[in-house]
């Protein structure tokens, strides 16, 4: 084993694969761990293997997305090729589900998202993964999932595809239909791919299996696969039609955007989840046994000293303490919410307020979405408008509004937005935790 490469010292070998090994190391300069992902020499001068593994960390670099793995560096040394990347400690998909077949639905909804997340981002570049597949989804421990292996990723950066016409690269079981066949692909087909993982997630089998009568390749292509509530009747049919639209054979007939596929399963989560989405992740990993209450623990104590820590039980999270106080919130925000309403339409000593969230009648004159990382109460013009995550843009008059982010265990937000008429304007801001 390779002991250096410049001034990153490999400690173990953590995987391998047929093409390649990753090992574990620390880029001493900056004293962080890495993951050091190395070709193997037996293949390294086998077709476009060397030019695919550089093309894979050129275009990794170029991705700066929370939920894409990103790479530092890119070695030849003696003939060899290393990437020097980040060392995501966790599990993959692949292994979770080994372990559990079937996830709880917004579990696997969070997963999804997260995933299509990376995919939206990667899209708007223009890279397309053409891999999606539950051994490239990398569960972290701190709740994160990261899309992994871009190594047959289609970049426009780069000329030339190294893909003959005609001729379908993947993993067979996760392919959509135009890319058996070797069609030219967009992102609709990372789409599919992603809507096989989601549905294998939440039904505890692939769509499509082959038998002794049919191949996996004609079942992708021509058959429908089983419909998902006949194998696990809990998943709710908002989920099954977000996944249906993921496997329609047209491509034209999927999600219009990855984006639009992002904002479904946000909302699907926003009515399901009771706690931030990587919460969620890090207290299920626990319950599985991929993290110890100490690491679960490490992860969700809030910042600010002092705060409520996480012993890794569900009691925990949702005691009876909580659950009052929880309560007590919820009503007060009603009144607010019912005086404010009762204010609006008797006219009574205020003006229309700036805050339309739900109003009918008048048309609103344009929109907010606001993204927040972990969490935050959004207030707008000094008036609560909400608490993140929510998937409906809060409705706003046109004009310059002061949104304030505030969460207790983080420094709050204040910026000026200004909405133009039909137009909805994304705000995303992640936070920085209070430096006391």
């Amino acid at each position: 084993m390779i002991e250096r490469i410049g001034n990153v010292r490999i400690i173990e070998e953590i995987a391998a694969g047929g093409m390649a090994v990753i090992y574990r190391a620390v880029q001493e300069t900056l004293n962080r761990p890495v993951a050091v992902k190395a070709l193997k020499t037996a293949v390294q001068h086998e077709g476009t293997f060397a030019e695919r593994f550089e093309r894979e960390a050129r275009t990794l670099s170029l991705l700066q997305h929370e939920n894409i793995v990103h790479v530092y560096d890119f070695q030849k040394l003696h003939g060899a090729l290393f990437i020097i990347m980040e060392l995501v400690e966790g599990i993959d998909l692949y292994d979770l589900l080994e372990k559990t077949p079937m996830l709880p639905v917004d579990v696997a909804a969070i997963i999804a998202m997260q995933a299509a997340r990376g995919l939206d981002y990667a899209h708007w570049r223009g890279v397309l993964h053409r891999d999606i597949k539950p051994a490239n989804l990398m569960l972290s421990k701190n709740g994160v999932v990261k899309l992994m292996d871009f190594g047959i990723a289609s970049d426009p950066s780069f000329p030339g595809d190294l893909t003959e016409a005609g001729t379908g690269l993947g993993t067979p079981s996760y392919m959509s239909p135009e890319q058996i066949l070797g069609d030219r692909l967009d992102f609709r087909s990372d789409l599919f791919s992603l809507g096989i993982v989601l549905y294998q997630m939440v039904a505890g089998r692939k769509p499509f299996i082959e038998d002794a009568h049919k191949s996996v390749m004609h079942k992708i292509r021509l058959e429908a696969p089983p419909p998902i509530r006949e194998l696990n009747p809990e998943v709710p049919r908002e989920l099954e039609r977000i996944i249906q639209r993921c496997l329609e054979k047209r491509k034209q007939d999927r999600w219009r955007s990855t984006q639009d596929l992002v904002l479904a399963l946000e909302r699907f989560i926003a009515r399901r989840c009771e706690m931030n989405y990587h919460a969620r992740l890090v207290h299920f990993l626990h319950e599985q046994g991929v993290l110890t209450a100490a690491e679960a623990d490490a992860v969700l104590r809030p910042a600010r000293e002092g705060g409520p820590a996480y012993a890794g039980a569900r009691h925990r999270l949702f005691s009876p303490e909580v659950r009052r106080t929880a309560a007590l919130q919820g009503a007060l925000t009603a009144c607010s919410f019912l005086l404010l309403a009762f204010l609006h339409v008797s006219r009574i000593g205020s003006p229309q307020p700036a805050v339309l969230v739900g109003t009918e009648g008048e048309l609103p004159t344009g929109g907010l979405r606001v993204v927040v990382e972990p969490w935050a109460e959004v207030h707008i013009d000094g008036q609560l408008a909400e608490v993140t995550p929510f998937a409906r843009p809060l409705r706003l008059s046109e004009g310059p509004h002061v949104v304030e982010l505030r969460n207790p265990y983080f420094e709050p937000v204040r910026q000026v937005v200004r909405v133009q008429p039909g137009v909805t304007e994304t705000l995303r801001v992640t936070l920085r935790p209070n430096k006391r």
